[in-house]
């Protein structure tokens, strides 16, 4: 069976002496992925088509599991993104996670466009790790394991929030803080943006300019939440924690 989707190649690796393997985010299918044939020669039409976080119409035969590229057109190269290595590193990153968090041939309208957005956004210059942070909270929300944001986690929905505990899942207020173990402590000004991160489309956010420090604190807290709630490894996460180092 023959089917004419559009997709963001999410990850593409060798296969043999000639050939790679990508795997596509679809609006139609979700996640799938496909061998494309002679995409390793340099003057292949395959080659252009199947790097890393282009934008494309592509035809492929669809099998119960590997399928096959037959043909694809360029709709956006994300060209920004690969010539730049910082822009790089967290595409890489937002990428992985995706391709972690969903499970194949589950298509999602919303992902798809949330992960459209976040690569165009980040192409064209807006901040990469707000963007990637907002992006991980959609993630979080399609894994199943999502912190609470709404209000204190101990049922408080009327007191000031003034924490966010790992152990406990979500938010605290200033009257629960003394119950948790493991907590950063939040400003009203980084839980209100953790709260828009969470709950707010990317593409509903024209203009994005965050205080260093409070996406450091939510960078960190995240980063904890993840090794404990989300479990999967990220490579590419390396790479970015390396960078952060040099900031």
């Amino acid at each position: 069976m023959f089917e004419k989707v559009q997709g963001i190649v999410v990850r593409s690796r060798d296969y043999g002496e000639s050939n790679k393997i990508i795997t596509l985010y679809t609006k139609e299918y979700g996640l799938i992925s496909a061998v494309a044939r002679g995409a390793k020669k340099s003057k292949s039409r395959m080659a252009a088509i199947t790097q890393p976080f282009i934008y494309g119409s592509f035809l492929v035969q669809m099998n119960k599991g590997l399928g096959t590229l037959q043909q694809g057109d360029l709709l956006h190269s994300m060209r920004g993104i690969r010539e730049d290595i910082i822009k790089t590193a967290y595409v890489s990153y937002i990428t992985e996670l995706l391709t972690k968090v969903v499970n194949e041939r589950e298509p999602n309208s919303s992902v798809f466009d949330e992960l459209y957005t976040s690569l165009e956004r980040i192409e064209n210059g807006d901040d990469p790790l707000a963007i990637t942070l907002m992006f991980e909270l959609k993630m979080y929300y399609i894994g199943g394991f999502a912190p609470i944001v709404n209000h204190c986690v101990f049922g408080h929905r009327d007191r000031p929030i003034a924490a966010f505990s790992i152990s406990d899942g979500g938010v605290i207020c200033d009257q629960c803080i003394h119950r948790s173990e493991d907590y950063f402590k939040l400003t009203p000004n980084a839980y209100k943006v953790l709260k828009l991160m969470s709950q707010t489309s990317i593409k509903r956010i024209r203009d994005i300019s965050i205080k260093s420090d409070t996406l450091k604190l939510i960078r960190e807290m995240l980063e904890h939440y993840y090794e404990r709630y989300g479990g999967m490894p990220i490579k590419s996460k390396r790479f970015l924690d390396q960078m952060h180092l040099l900031e």
